[in-house]
């Protein structure tokens, strides 16, 4: 048990630092909802995480592997992330002249749920990330001799892993709460929903040109798959 927790420590912490969608919004919350709004945010996206991986674990290869390649996942993910990046670009946009909308306020009660959602619905929209666990699970699973147990104990370790170190991030994230002003605010939300825009917009051309951009998998796959 112990060499399997040592094997799944780096990769925990490689997965913590990869740049994504998800990494920047959980930043955003962390700076202007406070450390339990960003906490409910990622524990949504590791719950994500969680089902894609019984996906991965439970299905067949055969079908998992074309599910993972389908195009019009990939469309469909990518126009959901860029309409919520044009729509959240837009009500910046709208509401810039009025300064008080972008005071920082701390979610209270079923709010937190809502938040998880987001987290969660965020991370489950992009099909890349099933293809990531999958890849996974066919990489390790044989070292592992596929035996439940060491599974569960080498991926329990990775999501763990990436969560402590995402707790760092917020805390980090958390202390820019006092040097935001209205202005600094809005142009974070503005450069957050752009760089949505920009991972949806790489989803959706995956998706209407799979043959071009298999060339570039390796390193879209780096980037995209940010739980």
């Amino acid at each position: 048990m112990l060499q399997d927790i040592l094997a799944a420590l780096p990769l925990g912490l490689f997965l913590a630092f990869l740049i994504g969608p998800v990494f920047f919004i959980l930043l955003e919350t962390a700076a202007m909802r406070g450390f339990r709004a960003a906490l409910a945010f990622d524990l949504g996206v590791i719950l994500a995480d969680i089902v894609f991986l019984c996906v991965a674990y439970f299905g067949t290869n055969q079908l998992l592997l074309r599910i993972k390649d389908d195009p019009a996942l990939f469309l469909f993910g990518g126009t959901v992330l860029t309409t919520y990046g044009i729509i959240g670009f837009l009500k910046v946009k709208k509401t810039s002249l009025n300064p008080a909308k972008f005071q920082i306020q701390k979610l209270k009660g079923k709010a937190y749920l809502g938040i998880a959602g987001k987290g969660f619905l965020l991370n489950f929209i992009n099909i890349g990330v099933l293809g990531f666990w999958l890849g996974l699970i066919i990489v390790f699973g044989p070292s592992l001799d596929m035996q439940p147990n060491r599974l569960i104990t080498f991926f329990s370790t990775v999501l763990i892993t990436y969560l402590v170190i995402d707790i760092f991030k917020i805390l980090l994230a958390k202390k820019l709460n006092k040097k935001l002003t209205p202005t600094r605010v809005a142009m974070a939300k503005k450069i957050i929903s752009i760089v949505i825009i920009v991972f949806g917009t790489v989803l959706i051309f995956r998706g209407l040109f799979p043959n071009q951009t298999k060339k570039f998998e390796p390193g879209v796959e780096e980037i995209m798959p940010n739980p």
